[in-house]
């Protein structure tokens, strides 16, 4: 028999205690019943709660999200070259006050870079890029509205079908689904 050292608590010595012997049952005796589970990695349904500790499985870009994030990256590229007109006018002296043009700038470039990530996520089919995305959406549909207000349609019919294109495409039923976050269970 196999023993081993235990401590009963803190101030107590040491004390050694056997270990119980392991019973082997007797086959004749044993009733066959459904065979064991093991423990191993569970499987993950759709719209149900992962395991605790494990990754959850990367959702496919559907091709609507591929669409939208493609309108997305072309609307931050868009940004891009506003925001480099912008520092291009500021350095010229065309700003009405030098500080006011370039914190619009660096709001531009910062935003532009914001625009990116959200379209990364889209293709990546991220469910935190959803709302991201829907309210870019919302403020390009404005824009793109009050350009064609100020007669520059050069600019905002471009912006008006990038929107409506980037909501068409995020708003399909597979990108819906694969936007969707797993239900805690």
């Amino acid at each position: 028999m196999a023993t081993r050292p235990t401590r009963t608590g803190r101030r107590g010595p040491a004390k050694v205690q056997a270990a119980p012997a392991k019973v082997q049952p007797d086959p004749a005796k044993v009733r066959p019943g459904p065979a064991k589970v093991r423990p191993g990695p569970a499987k993950v349904r759709p719209g149900r709660a992962k395991p605790a500790g494990s990754a959850a499985p990367a959702a496919r870009p559907t091709v609507g999200l591929r669409v939208a994030a493609a309108a997305q990256a072309i609307e931050a590229v868009g940004l891009l070259v506003a925001a480099a007109f912008a520092a291009v006018s500021t350095a010229d002296g065309r700003s009405y006050q030098l500080a006011s043009g370039i914190a619009l700038t660096l709001i531009a470039f910062g935003t532009a870079a914001g625009l990116a990530v959200i379209a990364v996520g889209l293709a990546r089919a991220r469910p935190w890029s959803r709302i991201p995305a829907a309210m870019t959406q919302l403020f390009v549909i404005i824009s793109g509205l009050t350009l064609l207000n100020g007669r520059r349609p050069e600019w905002g019919v471009p912006a008006l079908v990038l929107a409506a294109t980037c909501l068409a495409g995020m708003l399909t039923p597979a990108s819906l689904r694969a936007l969707n976050r797993p239900r805690r269970g």
